[in-house]
């Protein structure tokens, strides 16, 4: 008897809170739909421009975008090609990769997705063989290594898989989670919440990433294959 008393209270509280939520979404809506009534065609005219404008502006962004290379995973052949990239673009995400390291293989499909969704960010690969002084400067010991450059400074590595859950079979949300808590792209999901399930079975947190720099950092591997 006390249980279905539980259950029927549970529901008459449920039912409460939804009527309140969509009586508050009514309400927002009415104001929205009044505010519209009360312009006069100067003041929508003015709307619409505005918006047109917001829409001409965020085309001509896309198209610059493009025209530095960014909605594609591109390869650099050099180490010379990589400090002209990040040069041209605010945000820039270079995988160091080495063909014998199959683990590149398994970010190189995630990094592939990524690209065409983020064309804020310009992905691309180099090969550590033909970058040595750079992988010297940037003390990148462990492959596969990403280096996460804004305005044109290394702020950031995601080394290896540690940061996505320590697995090969981590999503393409996960990586875009992670690249989002270094604000290297554009993430509309939220920071605190990782896409896994289970965060604390990882024993690492996420939320709180240390920034790294060039100077900043110096990676402890037993191997470079890891």
């Amino acid at each position: 008897m006390e249980a279905t008393a539980s259950v029927d209270m549970f529901s008459k509280v449920l039912e409460n809170q939804l009527l309140q939520t969509t009586k508050l979404v009514e309400e927002h809506l009415d104001s929205e739909i009044q505010k519209l009534d009360q312009m006069d065609e100067d003041e929508l005219e003015r709307l619409k421009e505005k918006r047109l404008e917001a829409l001409r502006k965020a085309q001509q962004q896309k198209q610059e975008w493009l025209s530095k290379g960014h909605g594609e995973y591109r390869e650099i052949p050099s180490e010379r090609d990589f400090f002209q990239e990040v040069k041209e673009s605010k945000k820039v995400v270079c995988h160091f990769y080495r063909d014998s390291t199959f683990r590149c293989k398994i970010l190189d499909r995630h990094l592939v997705i990524l690209s065409k969704k983020h064309l804020e960010t310009k992905f691309l690969k180099l090969n550590v063989e033909k970058a040595p002084f750079l992988c010297e400067r940037l003390r990148i010991k462990v492959i596969p290594t990403l280096a996460l450059v804004k305005d044109g400074k290394t702020q950031d590595f995601v080394v290896g898989f540690s940061d996505l859950g320590n697995t090969d079979d981590f999503s393409t949300e996960t990586l875009e989670w992670r690249l989002g808590c270094s604000d290297i792209l554009n993430y509309s999901g939220n920071l605190m919440e990782p896409p896994f399930q289970s965060q604390k079975k990882f024993g690492t947190n996420f939320t709180k990433l240390e920034k790294k720099t060039i100077r900043g950092k110096k990676y402890d591997s037993d191997s470079d294959d890891d």
